[in-house]
This record gives structure tokens, sequence and C-alpha cells, in this order.
């Protein structure tokens, strides 16, 4: 039984308002209106995911696009990358590495964890908008089988 096409949401975990603004400014001018949801830290993002006992967050199922800073004030994200690949209800869900973090290292255990793509900021907004463009279409048109 397939699902109902759902609207992909666009979940950003980012600290710094501003930069949280600026990023959520140039989504909309890129032409995307799909809801963004925002999480200060990785607790709050990784309870909305996974809830309380890790087995089911606010919305099992629900397509989304993650933008992901490493530099949060409870966790890495990387710790955040890890665990969200690593449970079943979000392994699948495409993770945009959003930091001023360019470490090669870095850069490379994010590829490894299952980043998708990984932009430093400053960000170039027009590589930004067309790498969350892109993978928003990708999820819009791909029917990811569900987990058995």
């Amino acid at each position: 039984m397939t699902k109902a096409s759902r609207p992909v949401s666009i979940i950003m975990i980012e600290d710094d308002e501003g930069h949280a603004r600026l990023i959520e400014k140039n989504i909309r001018r890129a032409g995307l209106s799909n809801e963004i949801i925002s999480f200060a830290n990785g607790t709050s993002a990784l309870r909305y995911f996974h809830g309380e006992n890790e087995k089911g967050g606010e919305d099992p199922g629900r397509p989304c696009l993650v933008l992901l800073d490493l530099n949060l004030p409870d966790m890495t994200g990387v710790d955040i990358l890890e665990k969200l690949k690593a449970n079943e209800a979000t392994r699948r869900a495409p993770v945009i590495i959003l930091t001023t973090t360019d470490d090669k290292r870095e850069i490379q255990r994010c590829y490894d964890l299952g980043a998708n793509v990984y932009i430093t900021k400053p960000l170039n907004y027009e590589n930004f908008a067309n790498a969350v463009r892109q993978l928003g279409l990708f999820l819009a048109v791909i029917q990811v089988p569900d987990a058995e």
C-alpha cells in the first residue's frame, strides 16, 4: 500500500537565530514554499524525530529534508547525524550540513555517516538553494519503501 504523496518538510537544526532567518529567507527566495520546522538544539530535534523513547516522534514517515548545523549548544551535529542515520524511522532522510567548519576530516566524517551535501558558512546561497531544491524534488518524485 502506498502512502499519499505528502509535501516535504524542511527540518532546520540551527542555534544561531540570525543564521536561521537568513537560511529561511534564502529558501523562500529560491521559490520553495515547504513548511520549515526549526530547532535551536539537538535534544529537541531528536525528540521531534524519535520521541522520548526513540521509538517514534511527532510524525513518523513524514518526508523531510534536514538542514543541520554542526556547532550546537547541547551536542554536535555529527552526533545528531549519527542518531538520524542509525534510527530506522529517519535513516533515509536527506541531510544537508550547513556549518562554519571546513575541516576536511570533519567533512569526510559527515559524508561517511550519510550526509548528502556539506556546505560551509558563509553560504553560497545559490548553491545552497539549488541543493535544497534538488533534494526536495528528489523526495517529491521518489517513493521510499516503508521499513519492514
